[in-house]
C-alpha cells in the first residue's frame, strides 16, 4: 500500500518533519516558485497529488510581479481538495486571517505547536 505524502515548504519545522515520517507518512519538498525547494506547487494535480501541505503563512505570500500567487496556491487546494496548514503563532492569527481574506475551507491558520496534532489528525 502506497503511503500517504505530505507536501513542505521550505523552512517548515524538521522535528515536525521527523514526526509525520515516523508515523508513516512521506514528506516531500515543495517549491513555492521563488525559493526553488523541491517540485513547484503548480505541478500539483490528480496523478501527482499529496495528502496534506504545510508550511508558514509567509512562503505562500506573494509579490504582485511573482510567478506563482497565493490565489494560484488557493485554487490548487481546492480543485484538488488537499488540506493546507499555515503555521502562524496564535498571537497573530487575526491578522494572518486578515492578509488572505479569500483563503478556502482547506486553508487552516494554526499555531506551530499544534500542527503535529491537526496533521495526523487530516492524515488518519
Amino acid at each position: 500500500m502506497k503511503r500517504k505524502s505530505v507536501g513542505y515548504f521550505k523552512g517548515t519545522d524538521s522535528t515536525l518533519l521527523t514526526n509525520l515520517v515516523l508515523s508513516g507518512y512521506d514528506t516531500v519538498p515543495i517549491s513555492n516558485g521563488i525559493d526553488k525547494h523541491g517540485m513547484s506547487v503548480t505541478r500539483i494535480d490528480n496523478q501527482n497529488r499529496h495528502a496534506l501541505l504545510i508550511g508558514y503563512l509567509h512562503k505562500i505570500t506573494a509579490q504582485d510581479d511573482d510567478d506563482v500567487q497565493t490565489q494560484d496556491i488557493f485554487h490548487i487546494c481546492r480543485t484538488y481538495g488537499i488540506p493546507l496548514l499555515l503555521e502562524v503563532p496564535a498571537a497573530l492569527q487575526e491578522a494572518g486571517a486578515r492578509l488572505i481574506p479569500n483563503a478556502p475551507r482547506e486553508v487552516e491558520l494554526l499555531d506551530p505547536a499544534d500542527t503535529l496534532r491537526r496533521a495526523l489528525e487530516i492524515l488518519a
